[in-house]
């Protein structure tokens, strides 16, 4: 009897090899996306927006439309697109140093209008293309190159909690975090970037998932101590779990 696949490449990623470092989760990332967007059947009319930062090449993965965006200004441009043409799958696609930082502007006024896209949110508490430098969401204590001896929140204040401050918002939202370092973790995280994607398409809400992440390289760490680091330390402090739906939005 031939044996066919069970596990193969999503029709939304493109075959080709990754510049992401050894360790890093945007490749698992990637793919929960890809696959959502396959089961979703809306690969012809999706658009992706790539910021600066590690993900800047992310339209060489994605089979689908991505445009570039300058520095945080990725949802101003999924504003712009959604707005003109309100029937496309858009999603913008950022980083911590991208959205907490410079684009932190833009993700809130987009999130407390209610524009109808998706941002998917990678929290690595670092800034991580530009050379290890601290993010709003860098931890207490954290080492960069930037805070060698480690993040000092009576100088710069505590990290921002990105998802909880959006959820703050009066208007209706899905505002979910999850994490994708472990197996156990990544099917509640393909599961809140499937709700994100739903709830756009059924025109319905802004809808953000946070994904915590690790950056081995830029944490002078190996791929399984920042594992750990994470669960130990990022999840303490940025717990998984939704934190905002529409549903209890409009309850009010």
């Amino acid at each position: 009897m031939a044996k066919g696949k069970t596990f193969k490449r999503p029709e939304a990623l493109r075959d080709c090899p990754t510049h992401y470092c050894p360790g890093c989760t945007h490749g698992v990332i990637h793919r929960l996306v890809a696959e959502v967007i396959d089961e979703l059947g809306v690969r012809g009319r999706t658009v992706g927006i790539a910021p600066v930062g590690c993900a800047v090449l992310a339209y060489n993965y994605f089979n689908c439309d991505f445009q570039e965006a300058a520095h945080g200004r990725a949802p101003a441009m999924a504003t712009g697109i959604k707005r003109v043409r309100p029937d496309l799958m858009v999603f913008t696609y950022q980083g911590d140093g991208d959205l907490a930082s410079i684009g932190m502007g833009e993700i809130v006024h987009a999130a407390n209008r209610g524009e109808k896209f998706t941002t998917i949110f990678v929290n690595n508490a670092i800034y991580g293309m530009t050379g290890g430098q601290m993010a709003p969401t860098t931890m207490p204590g954290q080492r960069t190159s930037t805070s060698p001896f480690g993040r000092d929140a009576a100088q710069v204040g505590m990290p921002i909690r990105v998802a909880e401050l959006l959820a703050s918002l009066q208007t209706p939202a899905y505002i979910a975090r999850q994490t994708v370092i472990k197996p156990k973790y990544i099917a509640r995280a393909r599961k809140a970037i499937h709700k994100a994607f739903s709830y756009q398409l059924a025109n319905r809400c802004f809808s953000l998932v946070e994904i915590v992440s690790t950056c081995p390289t830029n944490w002078g760490m190996t791929p399984l101590d920042a594992v750990e680091w994470t669960e130990k330390t990022l999840l303490a402090y940025y717990p998984p779990g939704e934190i905002k739906t529409p549903e209890a939005a409009e309850e009010r």
